[in-house]
């Protein structure tokens, strides 16, 4: 059963990896294409041509921001199922109670002499 839990952390992990290194590399073929904006003299026209390039772009920063969300949140589920395995499978140590210490009763304050404070009259 241990095996298998662990088999399955480590699949969450790779996958959110592999997520996220596709997620960079689409971005970055992304980048590397050259955007065709053209110019017209109509402003319909123009308005036209370059709203459709913004649009998918967009569409593509939205898909590639998810797939990166869900990656990252692949991959940090991985990590802390790992480690919480590791956690499980090393031995506790056993800690002994502290012994109850014998409490004594308070030692009652020294009286030392009385201080008469006077009020000032008028």
């Amino acid at each position: 059963m241990k095996d298998i839990t662990t088999n399955i952390a480590y699949i969450i992990l790779f996958i959110g990896i592999g997520l996220l290194a596709f997620t960079f590399i689409s971005a970055y073929i992304f980048l590397i294409n050259d955007p065709n904006i053209t110019g017209s003299s109509d402003l319909v026209d123009v308005f036209g041509s370059a709203l459709a390039p913004l649009i998918g772009a967009s569409i593509r920063i939205m898909y590639l921001g998810i797939m990166g969300w869900i990656g990252t949140g692949l991959t940090a589920r991985g990590i802390q199922l790992i480690i919480q395995l590791k956690r499980l499978a090393t031995p506790q140590p056993q800690t002994r109670p502290n012994p109850v210490i014998n409490q004594k009763e308070p030692v009652p304050a020294k009286k030392g002499p009385k201080i008469l404070v006077q009020a000032s009259q008028k």
